[in-house]
């Protein structure tokens, strides 16, 4: 199965295998709960306009709360997409900021495909009109719409109809900086799950590398207002290169991995960060084309790694230097002995392993785009 199915069991299509190549993930899918009564009692207990109670579940109107409080979402849910047209920007941003809600805790698959085409109207609207709040949070709802359509024919109108305002507002210097980090990562997020062809994934990597490009230029001397967005970029780039062709990432490790290396070097510990993981990544994918990869540049990098590993400056913050401790230790680790440190995540009564720098970042970025909703989506999104 795809790499996408066995980390978050999301509607895939088989079009995608021609993207991934022989880069499909090896591990067999996860079974899913076969409980479907507490996949249900956690869809209501969800609900963003109205909680339904365990205790309520179990009583003998099961069938009647379960209409009432399914006619309720839909009632909302309506209300909310209706009001992303309103005249008032506070009425826009508090829809905006319900559907996320409700987006992100419930799976609504049906509901939204009766709506898609006006709800989908509605978010270009916010985007294109919108000021720099709206357009952050539009750009959110959207990546959490492509979540709930999936991969196929309805989440790719999605995707083809949005992605030019989204690369619009992404790279428009003069955009706010919160409406643009948010269109970074909706990019990624809905060409991952969405994109048809490959000309899609490279055109959306090329956009991404613009962002990127700036910070090399400027020798690691993004200003703070810019940190944020740049490491969304990397981040989202990152993402995308899990599902690039063989000869894509060919091109990126001959283009990327000495730059991101000076990355490392950067004032700002999420810039480090995104940079590391990034190229324990792209050393990951090159070790799946040639496992004999080498670069003449990893020695150099490694002595970086263990200093960045070991850090005890004390200008930096205390959490800062721990979680830097951490990951660059796996990072590190990973690099000079090919092994990645295996996690696991429970959610209800199921297991997902990450085996991979490929997983942990899919994983990382739809958790960044659903919040405490992913363990409730891994469960219930089919």
């Amino acid at each position: 199965g795809s790499l996408r199915q066995e980390l978050l069991q999301l509607k895939v299509s088989d079009k995608l295998h021609l993207i991934k190549g022989s880069r499909a993930g090896t591990r067999a899918d996860s079974e899913a709960s076969e409980d479907e009564g507490a996949s249900d009692i956690l869809s209501h207990c969800s609900s963003a306009s109205e909680t339904v109670s365990v205790a309520e579940e179990g009583s003998g109107n099961d069938a009647q709360d379960f209409l009432s409080a399914q006619e309720q979402r839909e009632d909302k849910l309506k209300e909310d997409i209706e009001n992303l047209t309103d005249k008032s920007a506070k009425t826009r941003v508090a829809a905006l900021g319900s559907l996320r809600l409700a987006l992100s805790s419930q799976v609504l698959g049906d509901v939204l495909s009766e709506r898609r085409v006006t709800f989908m109207d509605a978010l270009e609207r916010c985007l294109k009109k919108g000021k720099d709040e709206e357009q952050s949070l539009a750009a959110t709802v959207l990546s959490l719409l492509c979540i709930q359509l999936g991969s196929g024919p309805e989440g790719e109108d999605v995707f083809h109809c949005l992605k030019p305002i989204l690369i619009s507002i992404l790279t428009d210097s003069s955009a706010g900086v919160t409406a643009r980090q948010s269109c970074a990562a909706a990019l990624g997020l809905c060409c991952f799950i969405a994109a048809s062809d490959v000309e899609d994934l490279v055109s959306c990597l090329s956009v991404l590398e613009g962002i990127l490009a700036l910070l090399y230029s400027e020798n690691n001397g993004t200003p703070p207002s810019q940190q944020g967005l740049v490491c969304c970029a990397i981040q989202s780039w990152a993402l995308l290169l899990t599902i690039c062709p063989a000869s894509q990432i060919q091109k990126t490790l001959e283009s990327h991995l000495p730059r991101l290396s000076g990355i490392l070097a950067s004032e700002s510990v999420g810039l480090r960060i995104a940079a590391g993981e990034s190229l324990a990544l792209l050393y990951e994918l090159a070790r799946d084309l040639d496992e004999d990869f080498y670069s003449e540049d990893t020695e150099t990098l490694c002595v970086t790694l263990k200093q960045l590993a070991t850090d005890s400056n004390k200008y930096r913050a205390k959490t800062d230097r721990r979680k830097q401790r951490s990951i660059f230790r796996d990072v590190l680790h990973y690099i000079e002995n090919c092994d990645y440190q295996e996690e696991t995540i429970k959610f209800g009564l199921e297991v997902m392993y990450m085996d991979s720098w490929a997983r942990r970042r899919t994983y990382s970025s739809f958790k960044e785009a659903l919040g405490s909703g992913v363990r409730h989506h891994l469960q219930v999104n089919d």
